[in-house]
C-alpha cells in the first residue's frame, strides 16, 4: 500500500491535543497545500480565518455546542464560503454600467452560487486535513460553527456574502488519541452505486444498520422509550437542540445572502 491510501485510511478524529505550539514551517506548508486545492473556475471561492486569539478560541468551545477542546485546539482554522470577494471585484469592474448597457438585469449571488462556495471551502479544509495528517498531526471537523450566526457574524465581523461552513482543529495528537480505533464505515455496497442512485430498502436498511443496532443492544441504560439505534440517534443527533439551532441559524444566514 503507497504512504497516500495508508494515511487515508487511518485518518480518524483527534479531539486531544499535545502541549505546544505547530511549527510555523509545518502551519505554512500545510496552507500552501490547501491553496492548491480544487476549486470551482479557479475562483477560490473561500477564505480561511486563523483563529488565534484565546478569547475568541473559547468563545467558539461555547458557541460550537460547548466542545471545550477547541479552547485547547494549538491551530484552529474558519473556512468561510466567500463571494464577497467577487461580487465587490464586479462591482469594482462597473458591471451596473455594463448590465445596464447590454439591458440585462445586474444579478447578485444566489443559493447556488452559496452551495458553490461551500464545496470550495471544504475541499479546501479537507486538503488542508490530509496536509496535516502527513506532518503527523490530528484534526476535527466542527459542522456546530453554522449554529448561532449571528453570534459568529459578529464575531468574526462576516461579510454579507460570506457563510462559515467549517470549523477544523489541529494539533499533535496524544497517545490516547493515537492508540483509539478506528471508527467503522458503512459497507460500499450501500454508498457506492452505478450510473443511477438506488433507494434502500428495509432489508438492505437493516443489514447497512445492523452493526449499529447490535452496539445499542449491547450498550448500558437506554434512554427512556427508545426502543432501537434509529430512534435514539434521531433523538441524540437529528432532532436534538444543536440540530435545531444550526437550521435557524442557516435560515437566518441565507435571509442576509439573499437580501445583501
Amino acid at each position: 500500500m503507497n504512504p497516500t491510501l495508508r494515511l487515508l485510511l487511518a485518518r480518524k478524529s483527534i479531539r486531544a491535543y499535545e502541549e505546544g505550539p505547530i511549527p510555523e514551517e509545518v502551519k505554512n506548508q500545510i496552507l500552501e497545500a490547501t491553496f492548491r486545492a480544487p476549486t470551482a473556475g479557479n475562483m477560490m471561492l473561500y477564505s480561511i480565518l486563523e483563529v488565534k486569539k484565546q478569547s475568541l478560541k473559547d468563545r467558539l468551545s461555547e458557541t460550537c455546542d460547548n466542545q471545550p477542546f477547541i479552547a485547547r485546539a494549538p491551530l484552529v482554522l474558519l473556512f468561510l464560503a466567500d463571494y464577497q470577494r467577487w461580487n465587490d471585484y464586479f462591482l469594482l469592474s462597473g458591471v451596473e454600467g455594463l448590465c445596464r448597457a447590454k439591458e440585462i438585469p445586474l444579478r447578485r449571488p444566489e443559493e447556488g452560487d452559496l452551495f458553490l462556495a461551500c464545496c470550495d471551502a471544504l475541499i479546501a479544509a479537507q486538503t488542508a486535513v490530509i496536509a496535516a495528517e502527513s506532518f503527523g498531526l490530528g484534526s476535527c471537523y466542527i459542522g456546530d460553527i453554522m449554529e448561532n450566526y449571528e453570534v459568529h457574524q459578529k464575531l468574526f465581523d462576516l461579510a454579507p456574502y460570506t457563510f462559515p461552513i467549517c470549523l477544523v482543529c489541529f494539533g499533535y495528537p496524544t497517545q490516547q488519541q493515537k492508540d483509539r480505533p478506528l471508527t467503522t464505515r458503512f459497507g460500499r455496497e450501500f454508498v457506492l452505486f452505478e450510473d443511477r442512485y438506488e433507494r434502500l430498502q428495509a432489508p438492505a436498511l437493516r443489514l447497512m444498520f445492523a452493526g449499529l443496532e447490535e452496539r445499542f443492544l449491547q450498550g448500558g441504560e437506554k434512554p427512556p422509550r427508545v426502543e432501537n439505534a434509529g430512534q435514539e440517534i434521531y433523538l441524540r443527533k437529528f432532532a436534538a437542540d444543536f440540530s435545531v439551532e444550526m437550521r435557524r441559524s442557516v435560515r437566518a444566514m441565507l435571509r442576509v445572502w439573499s437580501g445583501a
